[in-house]
This record gives structure tokens, C-alpha cells and sequence, in this order.
């Protein structure tokens, strides 16, 4: 579990991330979700770090 303010970045660096990804993409969207929410598990809890890591993940995104 992640303390609020946490759980506030990780939602605002996925929106920022996913800014030009269409909502129905839920996908696309899951995929980088999931990849912060690794990043921020494994300890990355600066804003730069969590953006690098959803940014990455959003270029290996399923495009389906």
C-alpha cells in the first residue's frame, strides 16, 4: 500500500504520461499503469523516475 501523496503522484505522472493516449486505450493505459506501479514498488518514488518509467513503457505499449 502507498500513503496518499503517493498515490497522488503515481495517478498524476499516469495522466501526464498517457496525456495524448485516448481513454478507451485501456490497454495501453494498464500497460503503463503497471509499469510505474513496479517502478514505485521496487522504491522510484521521485517524479522524474516515475515518468521515465511509464514514458518507457508507453513505447512498448500493446497497440492493439
Amino acid at each position: 500500500m502507498f500513503d496518499a501523496a503517493t498515490t497522488a503522484l503515481l495517478r498524476a505522472v499516469l495522466d501526464e504520461v498517457c496525456e495524448n493516449v485516448a481513454r478507451h486505450k485501456t490497454g495501453a493505459r494498464t500497460h503503463v499503469a503497471s509499469k510505474i506501479l513496479e517502478a514505485a514498488t521496487r522504491g522510484e518514488t521521485s517524479l522524474d523516475g516515475l515518468k521515465q518509467a511509464g514514458r518507457a513503457a508507453l513505447s512498448d505499449a500493446p497497440t492493439m
